[in-house]
């Protein structure tokens, strides 16, 4: 049965930085696969992120398709993650159960601090 997608929306005041260089996404330790869009066959990427809310900051590893990095993204950089979702996941590993949240956007976008004037 397939995991539910929910959309995640930030409010306005939301800060995300970049806490990692776009990391690809391995499949397979085992063979060294890389993981992949299923609709695309695009590379995955993941890309830690630091998001600061109603002063709160929350750890967050995003995947992105390589067409999404932003050129010149990198640790420090303020970004807004698009289209972005939250899939729950659940598996029994070694008759321990894990569980977490998968985030995945379309894309993130640099933002650019405007020139001071």
């Amino acid at each position: 049965m397939p995991m539910p997608r929910i959309r995640v929306a930030m409010q306005k005041t939301a800060v995300c930085i970049a806490g990692t260089e776009p990391v690809l996404k391995i499949k397979d330790q085992q063979t060294g696969e890389v993981a992949t869009d299923r609709e695309t066959g695009e590379s995955l990427y993941t890309v830690t992120v630091m998001l600061m809310e109603d002063g709160r900051a929350e750890i967050m590893k995003i995947t992105v398709p390589q067409s999404g990095l932003a050129a010149g993204l990198k640790p420090g950089a303020v970004v807004r993650p698009v289209e972005l979702f939250a899939t729950p996941w659940a598996r029994i590993f070694n008759g321990q159960l894990s569980d977490g949240i998968a985030y995945r956007a379309a894309r993130l976008e640099l933002i650019v601090a405007e020139a001071a004037q």
